[in-house]
């Protein structure tokens, strides 16, 4: 089994065993800034619905939704309480960088508030999107509302896709091995960034000292 194959099995996995709630709970740690991607797990939920019928597509996009809704919550009130310099020191180990944070303060400051409507349906921004909502003390009721909205959409067409590439969902495995090799990589550049940002971080403090 590949790097890919196991980590798309854990989340099958997941979902299999504990059913609409793995859905939220992998979707809040999406939402929350964490580095599991919607775009791996709506389809495969999808796909799931296909294969065995124990899941709907209206069912999984209910739980795609408080998934995302309650992970959003979490990241926006970070923002709130804790502001920008604390999201970029400890960022880092979700893979949050800088630059993702200036791409959705950018796209919150061109847009405003219907930012947290739009970029529900946009990869990477939907994301970190909470952040800087939070850090703008953007109002909450608002936040519930275009995040919600915006998420509907969003897992409804990944789920739908999944149970669409349900009959062909075995012509896709033979990239696997091709997708190992990308990840072998982007572990390894993220093991060299985490060293080299650690050793700077060290040598700031004891500049300080």
């Amino acid at each position: 089994m590949s790097l890919v194959e196991w980590g798309t099995q854990i989340i099958i996995d997941v979902i299999q065993t504990l059913g609409y709630p793995g859905v939220i709970f992998l979707m809040t740690l999406e939402s929350a800034c964490m580095p599991v991607p919607s775009e791996i797990v709506m389809p495969f939920a999808g796909f799931l619905a296909y294969s065995n019928g124990t899941f709907s597509i209206i069912g999984l996009t209910i739980a795609g939704t408080i998934g995302n809704l309650i992970g959003s919550i979490a990241a926006y009130w970070v923002g709130l309480k804790a502001g920008r310099p604390f999201v970029l020191k400890y960022g880092k180990y979700v893979l949050l960088r800088k630059k993702h944070l200036d791409i959705a303060d950018s796209w919150f400051c061109k847009y405003g508030e219907l930012t947290t409507f739009f970029s529900r349906m946009l990869p990477v921004v939907r994301t970190f999107i909470s952040l800087p909502a939070g850090i703008a003390r953007m109002n909450f009721k608002k936040f519930v509302i275009y995040t919600t909205a915006g998420s509907i959409p969003w897992n409804f067409a990944l789920a739908y896709a999944g149970y669409e590439l349900g009959a062909h969902w075995d012509d896709l495995t033979g990239i696997f091995a091709y997708l190992d090799i990308i990840v072998i990589i982007a572990v390894i550049a993220l093991i060299v960034y985490l060293i080299r940002d650690y050793r700077i971080d060290m040598k700031c403090d004891a500049t300080k000292k």
